[in-house]
């Protein structure tokens, strides 16, 4: 699987996804303040599954029909930072190639576990 982390992603998920060998491009490294619909394109283009922590994403490549595009929306507040790239990876593991075509919010939930609402694009 691919990704692409956009700038808001927190830069320890993109190090932890590329010490499993995931490969990950960070918009950070590659093409700092690029507008966001230019990161969709690139993501798309690439065949990239979307790293972000920017609610706008979801109105952009979701809500608006864009086809071909997964996004992962980070909602992990700073009481739970330290377990975000763990829940991203157990992400990845227990959803997968479904993640490819998906809108999914990631965030804590009470104890150990993760809420996760996957939503498929029907394009």
């Amino acid at each position: 699987m691919r990704f692409l982390a956009d700038e808001s992603c927190d830069f320890a998920v993109v190090r932890g996804l590329r010490g499993q060998g995931f490969d990950v491009i960070a918009i950070s490294e590659t093409c700092p303040g690029a507008e966001d619909q230019r990161v969709i394109e690139l993501a798309r283009k690439e065949g990239r599954i979307l790293l972000t922590e920017d609610k706008d994403f979801g109105r952009l490549a979701y809500l608006s029909g864009e086809p071909g595009i997964g996004v992962i929306l980070l909602r992990f507040p700073a009481r739970a930072r330290q377990e975000l790239c763990s829940a991203v990876l157990e992400l990845i593991r227990r959803e997968g190639s479904k993640l490819k075509r998906s809108f999914v919010v990631l965030h804590p939930r009470a104890g150990s576990y993760k809420e996760v609402h996957v939503k498929s694009s029907s394009k």
